[in-house]
C-alpha cells in the first residue's frame, strides 16, 4: 500500500489556501442531500458536527456519555495554544510552527504543522464570538501565559477549566443545530463496528448503553473524533470511559493505524496513592509558570519539603535547561523527574514524586494573583492529596496523558478508507512524537472548526455512492460480528474481574513500555499480553445480560480491544530502533541522557495495516521530508 498524504506543493505558507482551492465543493442545496456521521462530541467532533451543520449536511452525531458536553474534553485545563502575538514578544505563525515541529522531535508533517498553525489565529476569534470567557489583562485585552515548549506568551486560557469553557461554546453551536434540526443526537451510544460498503466508510453499528440495543446507521461519510488511547495503561489522567473501541474497529476494517507507541507522559500529576486508584489527576501544566520543580540534593533525604535549606535543593530542570527552565517540554520533564527518583532522591511515602513549589511566586506576586490564576486547582489539589499548597509544596509525578498516535490520515483528514475521517486525538496529524501542552485544544478545533468543513466537501463531490440500507450484507455482517462479540463475552462465566484484567494489563504497559522502554523489556511485554489475552478471553466474569444497561459488558468489550491495542504498541515501539519525543529507547541515548533520534533510518510515519489478531501487523512507512524546519539534536538548554 503507497501512502499519498496528499500535501500541496510549494511555498508552504500558502499550501493550506492552494489545497483548499483545488477542492471540489457541494452546492449548498445538494449539501441537504448528504447524510455525515461524527462519533464523538468533544472539541473535535463537536465542532465539526455543529459546523458541518450549519453548512447543512444532515448529521447523526453520537457519544457514549449522557450529554455531548460531558466529553472528556471538558476535563483539559491550562489553555490553547495561538499565535496573536498579542504580548509582542517575537511570537509568529512560523514560530508556532518551528516550536511545534521541533517539540515533536521531528516526527511530524510539516505541512499539517504549518497549517495548524495558520488556523490558531482563527480559532481564538471563533471562540470569542461564541462568549468563551478567556482571561483578559486589566486593559481588557486577552491575557497570554507560557507553557512548555516556548520561549514566548501564546497560551490563552480560562483559568484552569479552558477545555470546559472552550467545550459549552462548541456545545452550544452544537445544541442550536440540533434545535434547527440538522443535527439528529444519539446520547448514551457506543460505536461497536465500522459498514464498509465496496470499500467505503458507510456507516456504523451502535449499541443504546441503556437498553442494549443494537442498531445500524448509514450515510454518505464516517467522522471519529473519538479522542486518544491512553486508558490501555489503565492508570492515566483520561477519563475512565475514554477507550480505543471506534478506532480500533476502523483499524481492523482497513484503517492504517500510525505510531502507536508515540505516547505522551505528563509530568505534573498527582502522584499514585494506593493500589485501589482507578485514575489519576492531572495538574495543569500552567502551573509551572509559577511553580518551581526540585527535590532534597541528598538520597533518602526525609524532611518535610519547608525543613529543607535552599542550599539542599535540588531545582534540577532549572540547572540542566537554563533557557527553558521549567517550562521544558513534557517528555523532557518527565524523563528528568523519572531520573533524580530512579536516583533515590524522589519524595512522599512512594519516592515517586517531584516538588512543585510555589513560595517564590507568592512571596513575589502576592497569593491574591496565584489563586487568581491557578484557585481552582489549588483546591482541586487540596482536595485529593490533603494538603494545602499555598503552604506545602504540591508532589507531582509524571503520568499517562496523551497519544499522539492514531489512525492515519492525509493532508485532508481522510484515512485509508474512504469516507473515513478522523479528527482530533483519533488520528495521528500533527504532534509528532511529543505534543507541546495547550496544543491539544488547538488541534481538536482546527480540525473541526476549519479543516474538515473544507475538506469533506471534496469527497462527497466525487463519491457515486449507491443506495444502502438495513438489508445490505455489509450491515448485516456487521451488525452479526457485534453480536457474536457480545454473545461471547457474556458466555465466559469465568472468575475475574474486567477491572483485575484491565489493571495487570496496565502495569505491564507501564513497566515495560511506559516512560522508558528497551528491547528486552519489549519483547517481554510482547510475550505476556498474548498469554494475558487469552486468559482474559477463557476466565473472565461478566455478569448482568446484553439487553439492559450492562457497565460491566461496556469494560469487557473495550479492554478487550485494549489487550490487542497493547500489542501493536509494543510492536511499534520494538521496531523504532531510537529514541524520540515521548517515545524512550535507553538504548538509544545522548551521552547526557536526551533522546537520540536515528534520521537516516527512522523519519518516517509507521502506519501499520491489521493481518488478524494472532498475525504479525504489516508496516507501511510514509517518509516524512522536512523543507523548513531541519532536523537537529533539540536543546533546551
Amino acid at each position: 500500500m503507497e501512502l499519498d498524504s496528499k500535501c500541496p506543493s510549494g511555498p508552504i505558507e500558502t499550501r493550506w489556501d492552494r489545497g483548499r482551492f483545488a477542492l471540489k465543493l457541494v452546492n449548498p442545496a445538494n449539501k441537504r442531500k448528504h447524510t455525515i456521521i461524527v462519533v464523538g462530541t468533544g472539541l473535535a467532533g463537536g465542532s465539526a458536527a455543529a459546523t458541518l451543520a450549519e453548512l447543512g449536511y444532515n448529521i447523526k452525531s453520537f457519544c457514549f456519555q449522557d450529554s455531548p458536553r460531558r466529553a472528556h474534553s471538558i476535563a483539559a485545563q491550562g489553555g490553547i495554544n495561538a499565535a496573536k502575538n498579542y504580548h509582542n514578544d517575537g511570537d509568529s505563525i512560523y514560530r508556532l510552527f518551528y516550536d511545534t515541529v521541533k517539540g515533536g522531535d521531528f516526527r511530524s508533517r510539516e505541512s499539517n504543522v504549518y497549517r495548524l498553525a495558520q488556523i490558531s489565529v482563527n480559532i481564538i476569534d471563533q471562540c470569542v464570538a461564541q462568549g468563551v470567557p478567556f482571561a483578559r489583562e486589566y486593559s481588557g485585552y486577552l491575557d497570554n501565559r507560557s507553557f512548555g515548549g516556548a520561549q514566548v506568551s501564546r497560551t490563552f486560557y480560562a483559568r484552569g477549566q479552558t477545555g470546559q469553557q472552550l467545550l459549552l461554546g462548541a456545545y452550544q453551536a452544537l445544541e442550536w443545530q440540533i434545535g434547527e434540526g440538522r443535527v439528529a443526537m444519539y446520547p448514551r451510544s457506543e460505536m461497536l463496528d465500522l459498514i464498509v460498503i465496496d470499500g467505503r466508510a458507510r456507516g456504523i453499528v451502535t449499541r443504546d448503553l441503556i437498553t442494549g440495543k443494537v442498531e445500524s446507521h448509514i450515510a454518505d461519510a464516517v467522522v471519529l473524533a473519538t479522542g486518544g488511547y491512553g486508558n490501555v495503561y489503565y492508570l492515566s489522567t483520561n477519563a475512565k470511559g475514554s477507550n480505543a473501541t471506534a478506532i480500533w474497529r476502523a483499524y481492523k476494517r482497513g484503517a492504517l493505524f500510525a505510531n502507536p507507541c508515540f505516547t505522551q507522559i505528563h509530568p505534573t500529576c498527582i502522584p499514585v496513592s494506593g493500589e485501589y486508584q482507578s485514575k489519576l489527576t492531572l495538574m495543569s501544566e500552567s502551573l509551572r509558570n509559577d511553580g518551581r520543580v526540585w527535590v532534597p540534593l541528598k538520597k533518602g533525604d526525609q524532611r518535610p519539603p519547608n525543613q529543607v535549606p535552599e542550599p539542599e535543593r535540588d531545582y534540577f530542570l532549572e540547572r540542566r535547561y537554563p533557557s527553558f527552565g521549567n517550562l521544558v517540554p513534557r517528555d523532557v520533564a518527565s524523563r528528568n523527574a523519572k531520573l533524580v527518583c530512579d536516583e533515590g532522591r524522589g519524595v512522599g511515602a512512594t519516592g515517586l514524586a517531584v516538588y512543585l513549589d510555589f513560595r517564590d511566586a507568592i512571596e513575589r506576586l502576592g497569593r491574591e494573583t496565584i489563586t487568581d490564576r491557578y484557585g481552582n486547582l489549588f483546591e482541586m489539589y487540596e482536595r485529593i492529596a490533603g494538603e494545602d499548597p499555598y503552604q506545602t509544596p504540591m508532589r507531582i509525578f509524571p503520568a499517562i496523558h496523551y497519544t499522539m498516535g492514531g489512525l492515519w490520515v492525509d493532508y485532508n483528514l481522510m484515512t485509508t478508507i474512504p469516507g473515513l475521517y478522523a479528527i482530533g486525538e483519533a488520528n495521528f496529524s500533527d504532534h509528532g512524537a511529543n505534543r507541546l501542552g495547550a496544543s491539544a485544544l488547538m488541534q481538536g478545533l482546527a480540525d473541526g472548526y476549519f479543516v474538515l468543513p473544507n475538506t469533506i466537501n471534496d469527497y462527497i463531490a466525487s463519491a457515486k455512492l449507491e443506495k444502502a440500507g438495513a438489508s445490505h450484507p455489509a450491515v448485516r455482517e456487521a451488525e452479526q460480528q457485534v453480536a457474536a462479540r457480545t454473545k461471547r463475552l457474556l458466555d465466559i462465566q469465568g472468575t475475574r474481574s474486567v477491572d483485575s484484567y484491565h489493571r495487570e494489563l496496565g502495569k505491564l504497559m507501564w513497566d515495560y513500555c511506559g516512560m522508558s522502554r528497551t528491547a528486552a523489556g519489549l519483547k517481554h511485554a510482547l510475550a505476556m499480553i498474548p498469554e494475558l489475552r487469552e486468559q482474559f478471553w477463557r476466565d473472565l466474569r461478566v455478569v448482568g445480560a446484553g439487553e439492559e444497561l450492562n457497565q460491566s459488558l461496556e469494560k469487557a468489550g473495550r479492554v478487550a480491544d485494549f489487550f490487542e491495542l497493547a500489542e501493536l504498541i509494543c510492536i511499534d515501539a520494538l521496531e523504532r530502533n531510537e529514541s524520540c519525543g515521548g517515545h524512550f529507547r535507553e538504548e538509544y541515548q545522548t551521552a547526557d541522557g536526551e533522546a537520540a533520534r536515528d534520521d537516516a533510518n527512522y523519519s518516517y510515519a509507521a502506519a501499520w495495516e491489521f493481518r488478524g489478531v494472532d498475525a504479525h501487523p504489516e508496516l507501511h512507512k510514509e517518509p516524512l521530508d522536512f523543507e523548513y524546519v531541519h532536523p537537529a539534536q533539540r536543546s533546551y538548554k
